[in-house]
C-alpha cells in the first residue's frame, strides 16, 4: 500500500467518524426538543378541569343555600326566645298571685275578689296561648323518666312503688321552643323503687 492510499483511507475514516458524531449530536438535539402537545388532548384536559371546578362550585352554592335556609328558619323560630323567657317570669308571678289567694276566700261572697282572680287567670291563659302560637310549649314531665336535658332535679321523693328516677312532682313548669329547651322543669324525682326498664327514654321532648 502506498502512502497516498494510506492517506486517503485515513481521511475517509475521519470523515466517517465526524459524520457519525454529527448524526448523534442531531439525534440528541431532537430528543431534547419536546414534542408539540396534541391540541385535542389539551382541550380534553382543560374541559375536565373546568367541569371539576363547576361541580365544586355548584356543590358549594348548594351547601350555602341550605345553610342560609336553616339560618333563616332558626332565626324565625328562636328569635323570640329571650322575650318568651321574660314572659314566662311574668306568667309565674300571675300563677303565684292566684295560688296566694286562700281557697276559702274564693269560696266566699266577695264578688270583687272572684272577678280579680278570674281576670288574673284569664290573663295567664292568654299569655301562655300567645307564647304557644310562637312555638313555646309547656313540658308535662309527670310520670316520665328524669331527663337532665329537660328537667332539673330539686329533691328526691322516697317511693318504693314507683320506678327510681321518675318525675313525681313539678315545682316549676318547664318550656321548650321548637326543639330547644327554653327553661327546664324543676322537679322532684322518686327513689327507692325498682329500676326503670332498660332502654326507656324520656318523652318530654315529644
Amino acid at each position: 500500500m502506498t502512502d497516498e492510499t494510506k492517506k486517503h483511507g485515513s481521511d475517509e475514516a475521519v470523515d466517517s467518524n465526524l459524520a457519525a458524531e454529527a448524526s448523534a449530536a442531531d439525534a440528541a438535539v431532537e430528543a431534547e426538543v419536546p414534542a408539540e402537545p396534541d391540541p385535542v388532548e389539551v382541550l380534553k384536559a382543560e374541559n375536565a378541569d373546568l367541569r371539576d371546578k363547576y361541580l365544586r362550585l355548584a356543590a358549594e352554592m348548594d351547601n350555602l343555600r341550605r345553610r342560609t335556609e336553616r339560618d333563616v328558619k332558626d332565626a324565625k323560630s328562636y328569635s323570640v326566645a329571650g322575650f318568651a323567657r321574660d314572659m314566662l317570669a311574668v306568667s309565674d308571678n300571675l300563677r303565684r298571685a292566684l295560688d296566694a289567694i286562700p281557697a276559702e276566700a274564693l269560696a266566699g261572697d266577695d264578688a270583687g275578689l272572684k272577678a280579680l282572680a278570674d281576670g288574673v287567670e284569664m290573663t295567664e291563659r292568654s299569655m301562655l296561648s300567645a307564647l304557644e302560637r310562637h312555638g313555646v310549649r309547656k313540658l308535662d314531665p309527670i310520670g316520665e323518666k328524669f331527663d337532665p336535658h329537660f328537667h332539673q332535679a330539686m329533691f328526691e321523693v322516697p317511693n318504693p312503688d314507683v320506678a327510681s328516677n321518675t318525675v313525681v312532682q313539678v315545682v316549676q313548669d318547664g318550656y321548650v321552643i321548637g326543639e330547644r329547651v327554653l327553661r327546664p322543669a324543676m322537679v322532684g324525682v322518686s327513689k327507692g323503687g325498682p329500676k326503670a326498664p332498660a332502654g326507656e327514654t324520656s318523652t318530654a321532648q315529644a
